[in-house]
């Protein structure tokens, strides 16, 4: 079966993470500039091969101050490490649309495996011809495991930020002829 690639419909696509913020409310911030580079043996996507990347400088959260202190040496270090990176080792069918992504996070210089839990949304054929594919993707890292240990603790014994990390992405796919 031939090799297709798909790529990322930047206009459609987010890369979110979510972090409690003194155990009260949660911040989300995403990566302006981010690619995916997927493979797949015809339209089959269990045979994907997937590489993301994703710019650190490009980090936003709603707050200047906040960005740049998460550019930062306490948490990404962007002047050392300015990309994060994901390389999917398998993409297992677990029932319905339901999928498990299952690969390699690397984040500084700290790569660990991780699992995702994939929402596949389906193929289309788009009005100007192009087919199109849909996915979400959700799962939680710990960010100390990766080298991101700056934290406070308040007057109460809570921390400023939690260690868990939600990712969460919606991902449009444009197959190429």
């Amino acid at each position: 079966m031939a090799t297709v690639k798909w790529t990322l419909d930047k206009a459609h696509s987010q890369l979110q993470f979510k972090v409690r913020h003194m155990m009260l409310t949660t911040v989300t911030g995403d990566f302006k500039e981010f690619d995916i580079e997927v493979e797949t043996a015809g339209d089959d996507f269990s045979t994907a091969k997937i590489n993301v990347t994703a710019n650190i400088e490009s980090v936003a959260s709603g707050s200047e101050q906040r960005d740049t202190h998460l550019k930062s040496d306490d948490f990404f270090n962007a002047e050392k490490f300015p990309a994060l990176s994901f390389t999917g080792t398998s993409l297992t069918h677990a029932g319905d649309d339901h999928w498990i992504l299952q690969g390699d996070l690397t984040i500084r210089d700290i790569t660990k495996p991780v699992s995702f839990q994939v929402l596949y949304m389906g193929m289309i054929d788009d009005p100007w011809g192009n087919k199109k594919a849909g996915f979400e993707v959700n799962g939680k890292v710990s960010r100390k495991e990766y080298g991101l240990l700056w934290n406070v603790v308040t007057e109460a014994g809570g921390v400023v930020a939690s260690d868990d990390v939600r990712i969460h992405c919606n991902v449009q796919f444009i197959k190429q002829s």
